[in-house]
């Protein structure tokens, strides 16, 4: 009798091990609309620096690249002089929507 009262709680307490894990697995898969709004947001916030580099005119706006992902946004590429790397994160971090700047700009070495 006690061997069978054993046995039944163990498949009591896996069973509702179980339910536990299905319920928690679930909820951190993302849906694929939330990845595709999340994306088109991502990509219109680097629009947004830009376009907020070319109106302030950084003169190396080409070499530029902007990268952003959850408000976060990345400026890579080289530039003339080092004003040109902190005016570049300034307006960065003046765009709204913006939480942070990694900014990885680097001087361009003369004769590139």
């Amino acid at each position: 009798m006690r061997s069978t009262f054993s046995v039944l709680v163990v498949c009591l307490l896996t069973s509702a091990s179980m339910g536990v894990y299905a319920q928690t697995s679930g909820a951190s898969t993302p849906t694929p609309q939330s990845t595709k709004s999340s994306r088109a947001a991502d990509r219109a916030l680097s629009k947004a620096v830009r376009a907020a580099l070319i109106k302030a005119k950084i003169v190396d706006t080409p070499t530029i690249s902007v990268r952003a992902k959850n408000g976060s946004v990345t400026l890579a590429g080289s530039v003339r002089d080092q004003s040109q790397i902190e005016r570049a994160g300034e307006v960065a971090r003046a765009v709204s929507g913006v939480n942070s700047v990694d900014n990885a700009l680097t001087i361009r070495q003369p004769g590139n």
